[in-house]
């Protein structure tokens, strides 16, 4: 039942919004040196790697290092905005439809994230799919965090259902989460 739901939703939002994804690409790019669409190797369900797109927030020559261990510096003006109003996510629902991601989930991380990798690992995280939003992004915690989040992010496993899902979904549009923090 997600996994139709997810598809779903995302082939609908992707026909609806192909048009912004696109057009705020081109932003990027215009306002950027750099592809407007980011591409990173992520750990997904299974541990399986695969590549998450996003609008690029931060600077080309940027590492691709865990986002709370880069400079706020890093991040473009624009980019600053498409964070706030998430809307730096919507490429992931190309993710969401291939079947990579779920709507719903704990938040994909790199492959060099090791402490968080077994934190998950212990709780059996990597059974599901990770998601663009999930239980840790609505409560403001983000991957510095590894133990928590993984707590967290078993919680979700343990009570995970499609009505779940659709609360944390409409949190997330409503504003809530912080996304993942950004040194200072």
């Amino acid at each position: 039942m997600k996994r139709t739901f997810d598809l779903i939703i995302s082939a609908i939002g992707l026909i609806c919004l192909i048009w912004l994804i696109f057009l705020l690409a081109l932003l990027v790019r215009s306002t950027s040196r750099g592809p407007g669409i980011f591409k990173q190797h992520r750990v997904g369900l299974g541990q399986r790697i695969f590549t998450c797109y996003k609008l690029r927030t931060m600077h080309f020559e940027t590492s691709t290092d865990a986002t709370h261990n880069v400079s706020a510096s890093s991040v473009t003006g624009l980019g600053r905005l498409l964070r706030r109003l998430k809307l730096d996510e919507l490429p992931q629902l190309w993710n969401v439809f291939k079947g990579d991601m779920s709507l719903v989930g704990p938040r994909p991380c790199l492959p060099l994230q090791t402490e968080l990798i077994e934190e998950r690992q212990l709780r059996g995280v990597f059974s599901i799919r990770p998601g663009i939003t999930g239980l840790a992004q609505v409560q403001g915690i983000d991957m510095s965090e590894p133990k928590r989040l993984a707590e967290v992010d078993a919680e979700y496993l343990a009570q995970q259902s499609l009505l779940y899902d659709l609360s944390l979904i409409i949190r997330t549009l409503g504003g809530g989460g912080s996304g993942d923090r950004i040194r200072v």
